[in-house]
């Protein structure tokens, strides 16, 4: 703060204890117009009129001993006390608007407080106090700004906390406890959505790039009003979604416009207490996905891959059964075939669709699917055979099995 000129520094000291004196009065002016008033404030008092007045005495109090200490020419500043305030009042729910208003209320009480105290016998105010004006404001402003750096602190650790109330809800539902009733209502109130109606189980895997699987999923569907929260497990995305009036493919239509990795969603379950198995199929589903791909899939989608997926021993086993000798040909040799045979089982079994799908002769795709029955000892008109071989490229990624080693 300014210092002030030598008679106006003099003349605040002379009037200091005067001031303090009217600290109670002080206190009742601000505590009565704040119930009339602040909304907020008029509620805080009904409820706790002693912790009101206290803190309000207090915050007086520091004001004037910080125009005090100006005076002394020591210039300290409380700010302590503004920013606990603010703390205190963000943990209340008062709105900040209201508590910065308080507080230049405090403001202007205080200076009526000195004008009142520096008038003489005739009733006139002393002139040397218009220069301590601009300190009073100036001191106020100060204040206030402790007071909202306080009040946003409070409000970034009680966020924290809410968000991570939130979480744990979430934890819960996808662990199983959706069977707890108690659990159930209380994790409803926490996420602000019901969880007694139709729902589904979302799980991203991370995108190319590292980041998250679906980008501001919660906002995007939000927009659409529909209700879901969102957290992470391990290197998973996860969320669950309510699904209200929107259809399931409808859902996967909104996640797909999100997408930036591989996502699995489950089918729909009825109430919380299927949420712990949703997650579960949502997880199976993903993990049938190429690492990175931007994808979404559901479950039912993906039972076959699902299937083999959740066996890695058997799918291993089930490829190199069925693929046989085909998996040590040459990369080159080795990748043709593979391309033959799925465009061979995806036309129904017709060489001739498979060769305008490979862009070949069909006498081409002929010599290659005898060269196919010859290394892996099984027959193309064996439906045993081809179903195998339907799993067995399921089983592997993209189509493609890496070589066995000799």
């Amino acid at each position: 703060m300014l210092p002030f000129r030598p008679e106006v520094a003099a003349r605040l000291a002379q009037l200091a204890p005067r001031l303090l004196d009217q600290l109670d009065a002080m206190t009742d002016r601000m505590v009565d117009v704040l119930a009339r008033t602040e909304p907020a404030y008029r509620e805080l008092i009904e409820q706790s009129e002693q912790d009101v007045r206290a803190s309000t005495r207090s915050n007086l109090e520091s004001g004037l001993r910080s125009l005090i200490s100006s005076a002394a020419g020591t210039g300290i500043l409380h700010l302590a006390s503004a920013r606990a305030v603010g703390r205190r009042r963000a943990a209340q729910g008062i709105p900040l608007e209201a508590v910065l208003r308080a507080y230049r209320l405090g403001g202007q009480v205080t200076w009526e407080a000195l004008l009142a105290v520096s008038r003489d016998g005739a009733g006139q105010h002393d002139t040397l106090l218009l220069e301590v004006a601009g300190s009073v404001w100036r001191t106020n402003d100060v204040e206030c700004g402790a007071v909202a750096e306080g009040y946003r602190e409070e409000q970034r650790r009680l966020d924290g906390v809410e968000e991570q109330v939130r979480q744990q809800a979430l934890e819960g539902l996808l662990d199983g406890r959706g069977s707890d009733p108690a659990f159930v209502r209380s994790a409803s109130e926490l996420l602000a959505m019901p969880l007694d109606g139709r729902l589904m189980a979302v799980v991203g895997l991370p995108g190319p790039d590292g980041g998250p699987a679906l980008d501001g999923p919660g906002e995007a569907l939000l927009k659409r009003g529909v209700r879901s929260v969102w957290g992470v497990r391990g290197d998973a995305q996860v969320g669950v979604v309510v699904l209200g009036a929107i259809r399931p493919g409808d859902l996967l239509t909104l996640l797909r416009g999100a997408a930036r990795g591989p996502v699995g969603v489950s089918d729909v379950v009825d109430g919380a207490s299927a949420v712990g198995a949703a997650y579960r199929l949502a997880e199976t589903a993903v993990r049938t996905l190429p690492a990175g791909a931007s994808r979404v899939v559901s479950i039912d989608d993906r039972l076959p891959e699902a299937l083999l997926s959740n066996s890695p021993e058997i799918s291993s086993r089930l490829v190199g059964q069925s693929l046989g000798g085909l998996l040590e040909l040459p990369d080159d040799e080795r990748g043709v075939l593979l391309d033959t045979l799925a465009a061979f089982l995806a036309t129904d079994g017709s060489p001739t669709r498979a060769a305008d799908a490979l862009y070949c002769h069909r006498n081409t795709v002929m010599h290659r699917l005898r060269r196919i029955e010859a290394v892996t000892g099984r027959k193309l008109t064996d439906p045993r055979s081809r179903l195998l071989w339907q799993l067995a490229l399921l089983g592997t990624e993209n189509g493609q099995p890496e070589r066995r080693s000799a």
